[in-house]
């Protein structure tokens, strides 16, 4: 990626460094570049970027440097200007035009030779360092131009269902799009970028072409009748994302992307055909529900081209706990980021289920996690209002138990 796209990202390689730095000898200092012993006779004037003093300087001989610029063979330190004289008096500060300088200089003294920080071919970061500001930079300083590096996983948005609506207050038997507004967030943290949102009417045919699967004949009338919004493009802070692989409607909606994420259809009831459309497509089901509350119907599958597909359920903390089980843990993978690691002690009393383990919504606090309540399938209160999730095992008897990491503020 160009240096300017791989802020975030994690290094895929050693960055080494393609010139030495210094790349040549400089001046640490303002002042003289002298050889031998002084008085020296001042033959020349030598800038940073500007034309370096092609001779050798010999003994007795010096020249007025800047800081950065190269010193010229021959010499043996640089006196800062605050340490020379004139030798017939004044100044001999530089661009003072003094023709002779005395003092003292100190030998080697402030002169950075070649590769003296950073010998050309270093390794400077190692595999899977996270490219920093900093870290792009030192690149820049090392002579590159772009990075090789794990790439943002693109991730495709499907969200399913005719009772779903987008904006303003919902009408009887219609509900607002809860898990949509969540996912770029969630997907970002975990290390990925939605670069398409798609929504859909429910029923197999919109489904299976939003896949890229062919649209049949008689699904002529459900394909107009869905919503295909022109192609945006998401931005991170002001920046538009690279135009790479988005689809027609004829070729899928989701055929530009790595990861594709369906909201809604997961499940086994009359208006859940994901299942149904994915093995019409040949995909293969990797997962097919887990024993865990909420988020049970949750699913993985790979699709024929290779796109992993992750379908959530329809209920907005079902598809948190699912995407933060599922879907966060497939973009750390692909990105190479480290999943953090706790375990706690539960401040309150939480019910066990006989069978499933069971997601709750907690505070950390000094006496453990604290379940904060309201944590229903379908309501994202309880989530909102805690930092983590506790993994409850079923049959748990109070020992310590995992903690899963919400997205920075709940």
């Amino acid at each position: 990626m160009p240096l300017s796209e791989a802020l975030g990202c994690r290094l895929a390689g050693s960055l080494t460094a393609l010139v030495a730095v210094p790349g040549v000898d400089v001046s640490a200092m303002d002042g003289y570049a002298v050889a031998g012993r002084g008085p020296w006779r001042v033959v020349a004037q030598v800038l940073a970027g500007g034309e370096p003093y092609r001779k050798a300087l010999e003994p007795g001989e010096a020249i007025e440097i800047a800081t950065g610029a190269p010193v010229p063979v021959g010499a043996e330190a640089v006196m800062p200007w605050e340490r020379a004289s004139a030798v017939a008096g004044g100044s001999a500060a530089p661009g003072s035009g003094v023709a002779w300088v005395d003092g003292v200089a100190e030998a080697g003294r402030h002169i950075r030779r070649r590769g003296e920080d950073i010998a050309e071919g270093a390794a400077v970061l190692g595999a899977d360092a996270v490219v920093t500001p900093v870290a792009l930079g030192l690149a820049a300083a090392l002579g590159h131009d772009t990075l090789l590096v794990r790439p943002w996983p693109r991730v495709a948005v499907l969200v399913t269902g005719d009772e779903v609506v987008d904006e303003g207050l919902p009408a009887p038997g219609r509900v607002r799009d809860a898990i949509g507004p969540f996912l770029p967030g969630l997907v970002e943290w975990a290390g990925g970028r939605v670069t398409d949102r798609t929504r859909l009417p429910d029923g197999p045919d919109a489904l299976r072409a939003a896949l890229g699967g062919p649209w049949p004949e008689h699904g002529r009338a459900s394909r107009e009748g869905a919503h295909w919004p022109e192609r945006g493009r998401a931005s991170q802070e002001g920046r538009r994302l690279p135009e790479r692989g988005y689809a027609s409607r004829e070729g899928g909606r989701a055929a530009g992307a790595d990861v594709v994420v369906v909201c809604g259809a997961s499940s086994k009831g009359p208006a859940d055909h994901l299942r149904a459309v994915l093995h019409d497509l040949g995909a293969d089901v990797l997962i097919d529900g887990v024993a865990v509350r909420p988020g049970h119907p949750q699913l993985l599958a790979r699709l024929p081209d290779g796109r992993l597909l992750v379908g959530l359920p329809g209920n907005p903390f079902a598809a948190l706990a699912a995407a933060l089980t599922l879907l966060a843990p497939i973009l750390r993978e692909l990105t190479g980021t480290p999943a953090v690691k706790e375990t706690s002690a539960l401040a309150g009393t939480v019910r066990a289920h006989a069978r499933d383990t069971r997601l709750v919504p907690v505070r950390r606090s000094e006496r453990g996690a604290a379940p904060v309540g309201h944590d229903r399938p379908g309501s994202l209160w309880g989530a909102a209002l805690a930092d983590a999730l506790a993994v409850v095992p079923p049959g748990w008897g109070g020992e310590r138990v995992e903690l899963i990491e919400l997205p920075l503020g709940g």
